[in-house]
């Protein structure tokens, strides 16, 4: 009689740290309530629109806004209005939405002070000293601050990619995952408990099932981008 032996392997996608026992989920969304845009902050409102998401609905922004920043920065930024976190870990779907080319980006915000001093994750299809890169804006047009980058990632086409950001204000260590894989990562203690965002430089884009543990978050009102 013939035996027939199964293995089952079981695979985790993707692959991701557990959160630290120090943090607790402290915002969590998935804009299925038409709403959730109410939750955001914008440098132009217009650009910014719920639309369909992985699953159900999405808050997209559909190209580069008008904003002027006091220095060369994103011009598109969605903010989450009223919570500013410390050390935190965020996980969000994201698709872009525009053509190929190398600086073809989103940008995820956070540490965000006022509209002059910020971290920024630039999230590209290439690498260079702009593109692809952590980068800091404090009073100045945007500097990297990456000790380590991949050459780029791959967009494809209406493909939903998972994010991870793991920040620690106390060490300065900012590590940036997509789809399971590091890549980018930097150092820096500039800024401590800050607004958290997304948006592009030039692009646009879709973001979907934000989820943020943080260590620490202090609820107040930001105080948005000003006339552009």
């Amino acid at each position: 009689m013939l035996s027939l032996t199964v293995i089952i392997t079981a695979i985790a996608w993707p692959c991701f740290a557990q959160v630290p026992d120090t943090h607790k989920l402290v915002y969590e969304q998935n804009f299925e309530n038409q709403n959730s845009i109410a939750d955001f902050s914008f440098t132009e409102p217009a650009k910014w629109i719920m639309s369909a998401g992985n699953p159900g609905n999405s808050l997209e922004f559909t190209g580069i806004s008008e904003y002027q920043p006091p220095f060369r920065s994103p011009h598109t930024i969605g903010l989450i209005k009223g919570l500013a976190f410390g050390s935190f870990v965020l996980e969000a779907d994201v698709l872009q939405t525009g053509k190929e080319y190398g600086h073809r980006d989103m940008c995820v915000i956070f540490g965000f002070q006022d509209p002059s001093r910020f971290y920024y994750a630039h999230i590209a299809s290439k690498m260079d000293d702009n593109a692809h890169q952590l980068m800091l804006v404090n009073q100045a047009p945007r500097t990297k601050i990456s000790s380590y980058t991949t050459n780029g990632i791959d967009w494809g086409q209406d493909q939903w990619h998972k994010l991870r950001i793991e920040r620690d204000i106390q060490s300065g260590s900012i590590k940036v995952f997509f789809d399971g894989k590091l890549i980018q990562e930097a150092s820096d203690t500039t800024f401590g408990i800050g607004y958290v965002g997304f948006g592009s430089f030039d692009d646009s884009g879709k973001v979907d099932n934000i989820r943020i543990w943080t260590a620490e978050s202090v609820k107040k009102p930001s105080e948005g981008f000003g006339k552009k």
